[in-house]
């Protein structure tokens, strides 16, 4: 085997030689997983025995390692003056888990981003996300960013977007994270970002449209269209448009919406079971805040499942997905009674700070083909997960 063969120590044990087209390698926390160049997939089971391992101990004396500019890690060997992006350690592998774990036992509630995108490299991958200054989309781009991905943060405010994009930098100095002005209460801005991005002549391989209002006073915007209503479908509706070709020459690409299980709790069909258009957007005297955000995240799930109808054929996939409940983040800011119901449901719900909840679905969405378009929690994150 080729490391133990770096190492000095021969060994020709046939069930641990890899195949022909297969690379070890491990994660920056040691963790070892498999490439497979001619297929371009990565598996964390040895292709022949099946077994998963990861690196004992600490690095020899005088290696260090590093990452290079694309997000791979590579050792340096300081004493002989050399650089390998083969780990040292792999001679001395210990085995993890010998009974391969079901995707239950793997990935449940409380499982992080970070632990489902282990060992994935992202890198030469195009991101967008919306309101990705805090919150899900915050811990969405942190967790593609620290794998690779380039990361595109499409914020109200870009003062709060530079801020994000500094804090993802704290973590990781060569994470490529950008900020970019897009306001989805204004149909002109949703124009400008398309025509600005387009202009930068990257590929988009993954847009996550997350950004949402929730509980808000009745508004219109500068468009005549109601806030909630605007914000939440018609802005992402009209940006999804706008891309649509960058998205089609980057295939294979992605598609995901934030949607919500509080769908269910609407109609937008008139008695006659037609759709009834002043819904949608209603006057001040018919709106209500919770009904207007269940209307919105019900458009967001139709819109999913027709774009994916539409672009499917042509390498684009479409989920929509439903975070979890009630998830402590900066959403219940209008109105202080529902502050004060997020807060009683806090201890019972996902922690921001951790399990990053939007980023399972993303990785769900952004492989497998056959899950349904609305997921639970914690199928996004595993789809992006099984594909390099």
């Amino acid at each position: 085997m080729a490391a133990l063969k770096y190492a000095g120590l021969e060994d020709t044990d046939s069930e641990e030689e890899l195949p022909p087209g297969w690379e070890e390698r491990t994660t920056k926390d040691g963790w070892v997983y498999y490439a497979n160049h001619l297929e371009e997939k990565t598996q964390w089971e040895h292709p022949k025995s099946g077994k998963r391992k990861r690196v004992a101990g600490d690095l020899p004396y005088g290696w260090e390692q590093e990452t290079d500019e694309n997000g791979q890690v590579y050792f340096v060997d300081h004493i002989n003056k050399r650089t390998t992006y083969l780990d040292p350690r792999l001679a001395f592998t210990v085995e993890d888990n010998p009974v391969k774990p079901t995707t239950r036992q793997k990935y449940d509630g409380n499982s992080t981003a970070m632990e489902i995108l282990q060992g994935r490299d992202l890198s030469g991958k195009v991101v967008i996300i919306t309101g990705a200054n805090s919150g899900i989309g915050f811990e969405t781009a942190k967790s593609l960013a620290l794998h690779g991905a380039y990361v595109i943060l499409a914020c109200r405010s870009l003062a709060r977007g530079n801020d994000a994009v500094q804090r993802i930098l704290g973590e990781w100095h060569k994470a490529k994270v950008e900020a970019m002005t897009l306001d989805l209460a204004s149909l002109q801005s949703v124009q400008h970002f398309a025509e600005a991005f387009k202009s930068k002549n990257l590929p988009l391989h993954i847009l996550i449209c997350n950004a949402a209002v929730f509980g808000a006073p009745w508004s219109l915007t500068e468009d005549g269209l109601e806030s909630t209503f605007q914000v939440n479908h018609l802005g992402h509706f009209y940006l999804v448009q706008l891309l649509e070709d960058v998205l089609c020459q980057s295939s294979p690409a992605r598609v995901v919406v934030v949607s919500s299980e509080s769908h269910r709790f609407t109609e937008i069909k008139d008695s006659s079971g037609q759709l009834d258009f002043s819904l949608l957007s209603p006057s001040k005297k018919e709106y209500w805040a919770m009904l207007a955000y269940n209307r919105s995240k019900l458009c967001n799930i139709l819109f999913s499942n027709e774009l994916n109808r539409r672009l499917s054929p042509h390498g684009v996939t479409s989920n929509s997905v439903h975070p979890g409940n009630m998830i402590y983040s900066s959403l219940h800011r209008n109105w202080w009674v529902y502050t004060l119901l997020f807060t009683l449901a806090r201890p019972f719900t996902k922690s921001m700070g951790g399990v990053g909840p939007l980023c399972r679905h993303v990785l769900a969405a952004h492989v497998v083909f056959l899950f349904p378009t609305v997921c639970p929690c914690s199928k996004v994150f595993y789809l992006l997960a099984l594909k390099k």
